[in-house]
């Protein structure tokens, strides 16, 4: 077949091997010890193979390999090509929902404790996951009384500091008050190490220190501080109560539950640290390859443990069952951890049971999973085969791509890409376009620009091969453009100028009557008002036209929230941000005296004049255009102390002695 590569021209090295069909879509993704023994085993007899095997061999038209060293390195280019390219028959996992984090702000000048879901910050420590959100916030609540770190955003923290007065949280004794001093730098810092060792498990070491202090205060014969040491241990052993037991003390491990079917499976991971259940985590998985229980127990591992885990790594992974390969999975996870980690089936004893749990609750999840997907499965199936049989495609659109413009009277013009897959949204391929080379209100204009933008990159990426493809690699089934003929035109002249028209189809959504129009036909096509195949043509269209709205608004909040403080010669975002903090807010700087801003020994004067020149036009103490140039020659100290001087011609004049040394 000319599918199968040349006789000898597989090398026998361990590596990762592509599939890829007509369009340089890369289909599917695995890896070999040997990729001549493993690319063999395809074109062996037909009647042998999986069903779903077959399939992918007869979508695909070429195949492509890349050599590596060793197995673990075949292992984790196998999950970053799996990443990058998604394929249609590799087997994928889906978060069945987003799950709440604890999160202490580390970062902060005074740390905020705070319940977070989705992208997180480096520098701040994370908890979780937890199942429930309002789980973790009864936590939270027992813990904020033995532990009283603030929990308000900066902005109310900023507001309280200049007002001299706390809020409601400080007088319920659920917040120290450093907002108004009522704490010192050391014992605030010890308060949040002390909430931070309590999440990552320690608790005997804060039961032991509240209960020593508890202790010494009453030998003091200090009682309220007993006292409040007293009701803050009931508070910690309150909160210990709620976390599940799981082993022994100093045990951490994680636990994974698999059910499955014929098509899907559901994961559940629990996470035991310190031997006690510390978060959880649910995913689902499409069975697009075949998988017996070893062989998915491996694709789980090689999708969970490729992130970085939110409690760290384990030293032990429990499994229903132990994946082929065991020897490299744990060779790879130790590499991963930088210390030993071991594959474990749970025989008996507290971790069968959990292991027990954890399957029952993947079960559970799959069987919820099903009775939601049955009935969407089967309309976005309708939708698709619907479509094509309206708009006389040769197939139903997989891949559909949907673009809109949005602007204000010219300004900040934008356009947006959101793409369906299989009837879905595929948030990771949305796309923004700022238009570059359009003056005044031109939708045609627009759309022209951003059409042959996303479709020039495909041109030039869809001959590369699938470790270059870039992110326009691969083509629409169905483009849809929101507008009439106008657009519909513009659309269907820039697929003919590239030399695409045969091979991407076009059509236009109009608001007004919901029409359909398509190139060549002078009459809209009629698609049923209550058809599932109009309904997903408007989903698309409203899709792109709050994602190119939202892109729109927020450039153009940019440029309201641009500030009186912005421009200011020597005045960066540190200087800036330290400048409002110490006042208090914007306002409280715009107020402030010439000699109050030349009291900031960080500030040099010529900076702290621009900025009374910016803040006070009517006042200025001298010439702005004097003071702009001055604080340019300005000598700039970062947050270190060292300097930097910007260069004024061929030589720089050095200072003597740092100001404020």
């Amino acid at each position: 077949m000319g599918l199968r590569p040349e006789a000898g021209s597989v090398p026998d090295v361990p590596g990762s091997y592509q599939f890829l069909d007509s369009e340089g879509r890369v289909i599917y993704v695995g890896k070999a010890k040997s990729l001549r023994s493993r690319l063999n085993s395809y074109f062996g007899d037909p009647a042998g193979l999986h069903h779903r095997t077959a399939q992918m061999l007869a979508t695909a038209a070429s195949v492509e390999w890349i050599e590596v060293s060793t197995e673990v390195e075949a292992l984790m280019l196998e999950y970053s090509l799996i990443q990058r390219h998604q394929p249609r028959f590799n087997v994928r996992l889906r978060d069945d929902k987003s799950y709440p984090f604890l999160a202490v702000t580390l970062a902060d000048e005074w740390p905020r404790a705070m319940v977070i879901r989705g992208r997180r910050k480096r520098g701040n420590r994370y908890f979780g996951p937890y199942g429930h959100a309002y789980a973790i916030r009864e936590t939270l609540d027992l813990l904020l009384r033995t532990f009283p770190i603030r929990t308000c955003s900066d902005s109310k923290l900023a507001t309280h500091e200049r007002l001299g007065r706390p809020c409601l949280l400080y007088h319920i004794e659920q917040c120290a008050g450093p907002c108004v001093g009522e704490i010192t730098r050391d014992d605030y810092d010890r308060l949040v190490r002390e909430l931070v060792r309590f999440l990552e498990g320690h608790t005997d070491d804060v039961v032991n220190d509240l209960t020593q202090r508890m202790a010494d205060a009453s030998e003091e014969l200090e009682f309220e501080l007993a006292a409040r040491l007293r009701d803050r241990l009931a508070s910690v052993r309150r909160a210990i109560e709620k976390q599940q037991i799981a082993g022994t003390r100093n045990e951490d491990f994680d636990v994974i539950g698999i059910g499955d079917d014929e098509l899907e499976a559901a994961v559940q991971l629990f996470f035991v640290r310190k031997g006690r259940v510390m978060g959880q985590r649910g995913f689902i998985v499409d069975k697009v390859e075949e998988l017996d229980g070893p062989q998915l127990v491996a694709r789980v591992l090689s999708g969970l443990y490729h992130d970085s885990n939110p409690l760290g790594w384990p030293k032990v992974v429990l499994v229903p069952t132990l994946p082929p390969e065991v020897g490299l999975h744990e060779e790879w996870l130790s590499s991963q951890r930088s210390s030993r980690v071991t594959l474990r089936v749970p025989q008996r004893g507290d971790k069968r049971a959990l292991m027990e749990t954890a399957g029952r609750n993947a079960r559970e999840s799959l069987a919820r999973h099903r009775l939601r997907r049955g009935q969407d499965h089967n309309s976005r199936a309708r939708a698709l085969n619907e479509l094509a049989e309206h708009l006389e495609l040769p197939k139903p659109p997989l891949r559909i791509e949907c673009y809109d413009m949005s602007h204000l009277q010219g300004t900040n013009y934008v356009g947006s890409m959101v793409v369906l897959e299989d009837g879905l949204p595929r948030r990771s391929e949305y796309r923004h376009f700022r238009v570059r080379n359009v003056d005044g209100n031109d939708d045609y204009a627009a759309m022209d620009e951003v059409l042959r933008r996303r479709l020039r990159n495909y041109l030039a990426e869809r001959d590369l091969s699938a470790s270059e493809q870039g992110r326009f690699a691969y083509p629409p089934q169905l483009l849809v453009v929101d507008g009439g003929k106008g657009q519909l035109s513009v659309a269907a002249g820039v697929l003919d100028e590239l030399g695409l028209a045969s091979q991407i189809p076009v059509c236009a959504l109009a608001k007004q009557f919901e029409e359909v129009f398509v190139p060549g036909r002078p009459d809209s096509v009629r698609i049923p008002r209550q058809s599932e195949a109009l309904y997903l043509l408007q989903r698309v269209r409203d899709e792109s036209h709050r994602f190119a709205l939202s892109y729109h608004r927020k450039l153009r909040s940019r440029v309201l929230k641009r500030g009186v403080l912005d421009g200011i010669a020597g005045l960066g975002d540190k200087r800036r941000v330290r400048l409002v903090r110490e006042f208090g807010g914007v306002n409280a700087v715009k107020s402030a005296t010439l000699d109050e801003l030349r009291a900031l020994r960080w500030l040099p004067d010529a900076v702290a004049e621009a900025v009374f020149s910016a803040t006070h036009p009517s006042q200025e103490a001298e010439p702005a255009g004097e003071a702009v140039a001055r604080a340019a020659r300005e000598p700039v100290s970062n947050q270190d102390g060292e300097q930097e001087r910007e260069a004024t011609g061929a030589t720089t004049a050095r200072l003597s002695q740092p100001r404020g040394s």
